[in-house]
C-alpha cells in the first residue's frame, strides 16, 4: 500500500509488489477490502512506484481455489490478471494460494490469459496436496518460465486455513536439473541455507 511504498522508496528499492485477489472472501478477510477497493488502492500504489521509477510485480491470490469460495472462475482470474498488467505492473504472479490447484486448473487460467505473453506471467504455488511440481511441468509446458518457491518449503498464509507452505525450492530445482532446464541457480547454496533455516526454526524443512 502506500504507506508501504513510501519507506521502500526511501531506501532505495527499484522494485516494489502489490497484490490482490480474485475471490471476495478472500480479499476482505486478507485486506478488510472488497476486489474493487483493493484495485483502486493498488492502482494509487503502482502510479506512484513508476513515477518514482520503481518497477512493480503484481500477486494475485486465489487464482484457482479460494478457501471459503470453492473454485474460482478462470474468467475472472484472468480478468484481475489484465488489469494488473493493464495498470503498469510488468509480470503478475498467479497463486495458488491453499495449493489445490491441479494442472488442469493451470490449463484453465493460461486459456483464459490467450494472448498475454508468458514472460508477463508467473506461478506462485503452495504443496498442500503434493501437486506443486505437476503444476510447474504444466507451466512449463505452456512456455511459463518463472515460478516462485521458497527454501524449505518455508510460507504460508494466516487467512488460508489448511494451506501449507509454498513450494520448496530445492525440490523445484531437483525436478529442473533432472529435466535439463538451465536455472543458473547454486543449488548446494540453497540447501545450506535450508539447513540454516531448520536450525533457526528447530524443525525439520520441506
Amino acid at each position: 500500500n502506500l504507506k508501504g511504498l513510501d519507506p521502500a522508496l526511501e531506501s532505495g528499492s527499484q522494485r516494489v509488489a502489490v497484490f490482490i485477489a480474485a475471490s471476495e472472501s478472500f480479499s476482505r478477510k486478507n485486506t478488510n477490502r472488497s476486489i474493487e477497493e483493493s484495485l483502486e488502492q493498488t492502482s494509487d500504489v503502482v502510479n506512484r512506484a513508476l513515477e518514482a521509477g520503481v518497477s512493480v510485480r503484481g500477486y494475485l491470490s486465489t487464482v484457482f481455489v479460494c478457501p471459503f469460495e470453492g473454485r474460482v472462475v478462470p474468467e475472472k482470474s484472468a480478468e484481475l490478471t489484465r488489469k494488473l498488467l493493464e495498470m503498469g505492473c510488468d509480470q503478475v504472479s498467479l497463486g495458488d494460494t491453499i495449493g489445490a490447484a491441479v494442472p488442469e486448473d493451470i490449463d484453465a487460467v493460461l486459456e483464459a490469459l490467450e494472448g498475454v505473453p508468458p514472460e508477463k506471467l508467473a506461478l506462485h504455488l503452495h504443496d498442500t496436496y503434493g501437486t506443486a511440481l505437476a503444476n510447474v511441468t504444466r507451466g512449463l509446458e505452456r512456455g511459463v518460465r518463472c515460478f516462485d518457491s521458497s527454501v524449505g518449503g518455508a510460507g504460508g498464509c494466516p487467512y488460508a486455513p489448511g494451506a501449507t507452505g509454498n513450494l520448496a525450492t530445492e525440490d523445484l530445482l531437483y525436478m529442473l536439473d533432472r529435466g535439463g532446464w538451465e536455472h543458473g541457480i547454486d543449488t548446494d547454496q540453497v540447501l545450506e541455507a535450508s539447513r540454516f533455516l531448520e536450525e533457526g526454526l528447530g524443525r525439520p524443512c520441506a
